[in-house]
C-alpha cells in the first residue's frame, strides 16, 4: 500500500476505528473478492433477476439520459473492478481510476495493460454493449475505456484531500463514481458522512456522483480478510446525500435474493444513487 503519510496517521490516530480498517485491508485479497461477487453465481449475468445485471442498467440508463457527461470523471475506490465505467467511458475523455490499496492498483493495472492472467470482465463488456444497444462489439467498449483511463492513483477518503496534493488528475471533476467503497471503510455513520464530504470536494459545482453501495451489511469476506461494514439503510444514503450538497436525482434499491446469499458476507441489498452537487 502507498505510505498515507502523516496527515493520514493523525487522522487515524484521532479515530481509532479508522486504523483499524486500514489494518484489515492489509489483508484483502483482490482475487477472492471478485471469486466472491464476480464470478458466478453473482457473475451469472444471463438472469435479469441478478444483482450484476441490476448494476449495469442503473448506470447504462443513467448514461443514457446523457446529463451525466463532461471530460473528467474520476472513480473513487474502485478496487480491483473495471465494470462501474463501461457505461461512463463514452461520455467522458479523461478518467481517473483510485484505489487505496497498492495490490488493487496493480490488478487494475493488468487489465488496463491486457496482460496475462488478467481478470476476464468480458461477459460484462457484453451485457454493456446488448443493453445500450448501439452495435458496439465488447472488444471496442474495452479498447475504449481503455483508452480514456488515464491514470491509477491512490486514495484515501478519509482525508480531506482524497487524492492529496500533485496527484495530476485533473480537479474539479466533472463527475463521479463510487461502488461499494465508502461505507465499506467507514467504522460508523458520522465517517461515511465525512468521507462522502471529503470526496465531494473533488467535484465540480453542478456535477454529478453516481454512488452504489451495499444495505444493511455489516461485514464482507476478501479471502483471509473479514472487513467491517457500516450497516446502510435507503433513509440513511438519501440524507447524506441531502446534507453533502446534493439534491438526488434518483434513488433505487434491490433486494438481494436467497440464491446470491453465499455466505460471503451479509448483504441485504444494493442501492443506486444519482446525485447532482448543488451551483455556485
Amino acid at each position: 500500500m502507498a505510505h498515507p503519510g502523516p496527515a493520514a496517521g493523525a487522522a487515524r490516530a484521532s479515530h481509532p476505528g479508522l486504523a483499524e480498517v486500514a489494518s484489515a485491508y492489509q489483508r484483502f485479497e483482490p482475487r477472492a473478492y471478485l471469486r466472491n461477487n464476480y464470478a458466478p453465481p453473482r457473475g451469472d449475468l444471463s438472469r435479469p433477476d441478478g444483482v450484476g445485471p441490476w448494476k449495469l442498467g442503473c448506470l447504462a440508463r443513467t448514461f443514457a439520459t446523457g446529463e451525466v457527461s463532461g471530460r473528467t470523471l474520476i472513480d473513487i475506490g474502485s478496487g480491483p473492478t473495471i465494470y462501474q465505467l463501461l457505461s461512463a467511458c463514452a461520455h467522458f475523455e479523461d478518467i481517473t481510476m483510485t484505489d487505496f490499496l497498492e495490490v488493487n492498483r496493480q490488478e487494475l493495472g493488468l487489465w488496463l495493460r491486457e496482460e496475462p492472467g488478467a481478470f476476464d470482465w468480458s461477459v460484462y463488456s457484453q451485457h454493456v454493449c446488448l443493453i445500450e444497444d448501439k452495435g458496439e462489439s465488447w472488444q471496442e467498449k474495452e479498447r475504449q475505456l481503455r483508452a480514456r483511463v488515464q491514470r491509477v492513483l491512490p486514495v484515501d477518503v478519509h482525508q480531506p484531500q482524497p487524492l492529496g496534493a500533485g496527484s495530476g488528475a485533473p480537479l474539479p471533476a466533472d463527475a463521479l463514481v463510487s461502488t461499494f467503497c465508502l461505507e465499506a471503510v467507514s467504522p460508523d455513520l458520522a465517517s461515511f458522512q465525512r468521507a462522502l464530504g471529503h470526496i465531494t470536494s473533488l467535484l465540480r459545482p453542478g456535477g454529478h456522483l453516481l454512488l452504489i453501495g451495499a444495505l444493511e451489511e455489516s461485514w464482507y469476506l476478501a479471502g483471509e480478510a473479514r472487513l467491517m461494514v457500516v450497516p446502510l439503510r435507503e433513509g440513511d444514503v438519501r440524507e447524506a446525500l441531502v446534507r453533502g450538497g446534493y439534491q438526488v436525482r434518483d434513488l433505487r434499491t434491490y433486494t438481494m435474493p436467497a440464491h446470491l446469499r453465499t455466505g460471503v458476507d451479509d448483504v441485504k441489498g444494493i442501492f443506486f444513487a444519482w446525485a447532482q452537487k448543488a451551483g455556485e
